[in-house]
């Protein structure tokens, strides 16, 4: 099982108060990728004297402290994983916003071979496929 979030704020020496507790609370129980604003609304629902700048400055604070990850799928909202979930790709659906997360064997051989051709040793990649959906008929 990996560290949770609290944990690893804590071991970087990271003050976690009450509400910090709460929003990262919050973050290691999404499925989702959450941006800002969602996180605020599903931790003002735990704790409503949660602000929304208090949840931008502790995003920004464990995005810093290599916590979270911040992903932008190009529709102008950041939003935010944990930075030690398994490895996993996204495939954007452009009509919706919706983020599809999957991890592809042969994908993840591909990158590595190429890598190996131009003579890198491959330590870590990104990989968002944006689509829409097959029309069926």
């Amino acid at each position: 099982m990996t560290v949770t979030i609290i944990k690893r704020c804590e071991e970087k020496g990271l003050r976690m108060t009450g509400q910090r507790r709460i929003i990262a609370q919050v973050i290691e129980d999404s499925d989702d990728h959450p941006d800002v604003e969602e996180l605020f609304k599903r931790a003002s629902g735990l704790d409503e004297g949660i602000s929304i700048a208090t949840v931008y400055r502790t995003v920004k604070l464990f995005e810093e402290a290599g916590i979270l990850d911040k992903l932008e799928f190009g529709d102008g909202r950041a939003r935010y994983e944990d930075a030690e979930r398994d490895h996993h790709d996204h495939l954007i659906d452009m009509n919706s916003g919706a983020v599809i997360e999957f991890v592809d064997a042969e994908i993840e051989a591909l990158q590595e071979r190429i890598a190996q051709k131009l003579g890198y040793e491959l330590r870590g990649h990104r990989l968002e496929l944006y689509g829409v959906p097959i029309k069926k008929e």
